[in-house]
């Protein structure tokens, strides 16, 4: 038994049952008594979430990313935990890597350990065809989901809009005469189909034909890279721009058209994506798209501390990105 039982039962929603389990003077006495009645009859006992944050929680979320080493990741769990600790919670971080059955694990024994809710980083959490673990877990704990969108009870989705971000700048290098603009990315999943679909709506409405040739996917590997713009150019196509969905890929390709005699970017503006401490670093230093991972984390924690208190909180919240303007384009 578990508070959507008690919400479908009552004909109310979770966050009306939370508001009960807490005693939120937000409930009219009509709605409580009915959920009240509701509870007795099916003899729900309130677990640790249900009972509020001001009553007997474990003051514990569960964390997850697929992988802390990545940069994106690192920032973002690090900002996840500051923000839990300055509303008196305690973080355990699990790294999953991209195996489902390892991501199922991981989280059941979260839930094992009782933590109060889940939060998950990224979205490679999005599974493309079922995401019932995710839905079962959300039966229980409310689940917190960073850059990803999942449409189901008890999950609350904080998206940077990277879609609208690529088309963006896809557009602004467009209307400055740089119509061959290489798109490279490295993934399939929701964020890497949101940023590909940005860049191939701003060509079209650019007036411009998609050519699939600038369209590469490729690994983070500066060897692969290489090679992709290598068998690009011999084809004859130079790209007049590149636009990367990681930083690390935009970077790799400047050193790899350096090499090729190219300078950036006299010859070929570049644009990374994610603002991280790459593209500071990198010479010359890298434009880059901020998704704002910072703003998405302190919005996640402040979302579920919103849960928490019963308030009514949307599914979904989107955040704008920005960009960061470096030496290899300046608009």
């Amino acid at each position: 038994m578990n508070i959507y039982d008690i919400a479908d039962k009552a004909g109310v929603s979770i966050a009306t049952v939370s508001r009960v389990l807490n005693n939120s003077t937000n409930v009219s006495q009509k709605t409580r008594q009915k959920v009240l009645d509701v509870m007795e009859t099916l003899g729900y006992t309130p677990n640790a979430f249900a009972r509020g944050l001001n009553l007997n929680t474990m003051k514990m979320i569960g964390v997850l990313c697929t992988d802390v080493s990545d940069v994106f990741y690192a920032k973002a769990v690090s900002v996840i935990e500051n923000s839990l600790r300055q509303h008196g919670f305690d973080a355990i971080l699990c790294c999953t890597g991209d195996n489902i059955e390892d991501k199922k694990k991981y989280m059941n024994l979260l839930l094992e350990k009782r933590v109060d809710a889940l939060i998950l980083v990224g979205s490679t959490f999005k599974e493309k065809l079922d995401n019932s673990h995710i839905e079962k877990i959300a039966s229980s704990i409310p689940v917190i989901i960073i850059n990803g969108l999942i449409t189901l009870p008890n999950t609350y989705c904080i998206l940077s809009d990277e879609f609208q971000a690529i088309y963006d700048n896809v557009v602004r290098l467009c209307h400055k005469g740089y119509e061959n603009v290489l798109y490279l990315y490295d993934v399939d999943t929701f964020s890497g189909s949101q940023k590909l679909n940005g860049y191939k709506n701003a060509i079209k409405d650019c007036g411009l034909t998609i050519n699939n040739d600038l369209i590469i996917k490729v690994p983070k590997d500066l060897n692969d890279i290489k090679e992709a713009l290598s068998n690009l150019l011999k084809k004859g196509i130079v790209p007049s721009a590149v636009l990367a969905s990681e930083d690390i890929l935009a970077i790799f390709a400047m050193k790899s058209l350096t090499e090729k005699g190219y300078t950036i970017p006299k010859d070929i503006p570049i644009i990374g994506f994610n603002n991280s401490l790459l593209a500071e670093c990198s010479t010359p230093s890298l434009t880059s798209i901020d998704n704002m991972v910072g703003n998405l984390c302190t919005t996640a924690v402040t979302t579920l501390t919103n849960v928490f208190s019963g308030e009514d909180v949307p599914h979904k919240i989107t955040i704008s990105c920005k960009l960061v303007e470096r030496d290899t384009f300046i608009p």
